[in-house]
């Protein structure tokens, strides 16, 4: 089958969601691109406040995606938590350029990861609902991509606001408002789900029903899990650009440079792991964020530390859609919701411990040593990778 044909038989829900996510990544990319640099620079946060904050924000994510996943199953219908999500995150885009302090932004990214919490797993599920399994990584690469053009189409126009408003952070950050509430609009009007579900879906607690899924599902778990910790937040790349002398209106460039990469790489990767082993391709993503954190460690300057970011895209290229094929590949449809939902709390967590961490080391030694532990993280992984059995993207 030729990129075209597949392309062509990926459902229009697919297309849609990912339009959605483009949007909402551009709103939210452009407050994050700056955010870091806004938290240093103008409320006089340090490194471990930023990875406080941003290990708060994607674990406070984690843990809504389990409930939410779990009652998308209950009540056999995506769509509504979807849209809940996405408009909760809508609602709390003014509380960023109105942030006065290091508390306010916690507040504000709290709140919005709770709507990130509430959409995803039950987003997430719908795109295996809709998409038949032969080209289920393609659809979840393409998802990927389209969101990730978002995630570096908003740094970019956060680059080119922050001179058009002579380094304004906040009137940067209230333009960001806009394409969150065209997302929501976009879902509302643009995606159809399957029937429901209901009636199949399997009562108790959330996490239950999902770790009672088998041995090939706590398998994808520790694989995430695995990739998690070998890699933090995404703030620390910009923080490593700023102590390089990188200035604070160019920080943006930093996630157009990761993002770029990421966008071109996980379709195409998503769509190759249709026909090869995903594993096969998850090793390689571990080898490249190996090479990423030591080229980052020790960068002696801008040029070095941007292809260091770079390699990070192309690891998060390789990586990202892998992880949620897998899950759709041994989640059945009644109980994807919740297996999603459970992924995400696993990864969550261990984001938070590992941004804490990254932040930590930062201020007690440096950025050399943060980005040489992770390198140590993502060899360790690469050792203790395996594939899933039963037939599961298995070598």
């Amino acid at each position: 089958m030729t990129t075209g044909d597949r392309r062509s038989r990926l459902p229009r829900t697919v297309w849609v969601l990912g339009g959605v996510s483009l949007c909402m990544d551009v709103s939210s990319e452009m407050i994050h691109a700056l955010l870091p640099v806004f938290m240093v620079s103008v409320l006089g946060a340090g490194a471990v406040a930023v990875g406080l904050i941003e290990g708060i924000a994607e674990a406070t994510a984690a843990i809504t995606k389990v409930f939410s996943g779990w009652i998308s199953d209950r009540v056999g219908r995506r769509k509504p938590l979807a849209v809940l999500g996405y408009g909760l995150a809508a609602l709390t885009k003014p509380l960023f350029p109105l942030a006065g302090s290091a508390a306010t932004v916690l507040l504000a990214r709290f709140v919005d990861r709770i709507g990130k919490g509430i959409r995803g797993a039950p987003r997430d599920a719908l795109v295996a609902d809709v998409t038949p399994e032969p080209v289920r990584g393609a659809a979840y690469g393409l998802r990927q991509s389209l969101d990730t053009v978002g995630a570096f189409v908003g740094p970019l126009l956060a680059l080119l606001l922050m001179g058009l408003f002579a380094g304004d952070f906040r009137a940067v950050f209230w333009v960001a408002v806009l394409p969150a509430f065209v997302a929501v609009a976009l879902l509302v009007f643009g995606v159809r789900e399957p029937a429901s579900t209901a009636a199949a879906a399997p009562r108790g607690l959330a996490l239950r029903p999902a770790l009672a899924l088998g041995a090939d599902y706590r398998r994808v778990l520790f694989v995430g899990g695995l990739f998690t910790l070998a890699r933090f937040s995404e703030a620390f790349l910009i923080l490593r650009a700023h102590v390089l002398g990188l200035p604070d209106h160019l920080a943006p460039l930093v996630l157009v440079t990761l993002n770029v990469v990421y966008s071109l790489v996980a379709y195409p990767a998503g769509s190759l792991s249709d026909r090869v082993p995903r594993v096969r391709l998850l090793r390689w993503a571990l080898l490249v964020l190996v090479i990423a954190d030591v080229i980052l460690a020790w960068a002696p300057g801008l040029p070095a530390m941007f292809a260091g970011v770079a390699l990070w895209g192309l690891h998060l290229g390789l990586s990202q859609g892998l992880l949620a094929a897998l899950i759709a590949d041994v989640a059945p449809p009644q109980r994807r919701g919740a297996a999603f939902g459970v992924f995400h709390l696993v990864t969550g967590v261990l984001l938070l411990l590992a941004s804490v961490v990254a932040g930590l080391l930062w201020d007690a030694v440096g950025p050399t040593a943060t980005f040489a532990l992770g390198a140590a993280f993502a060899m360790l992984a690469l050792m203790l990778l395996r594939a899933p059995r039963g037939g599961v993207a298995a070598d």
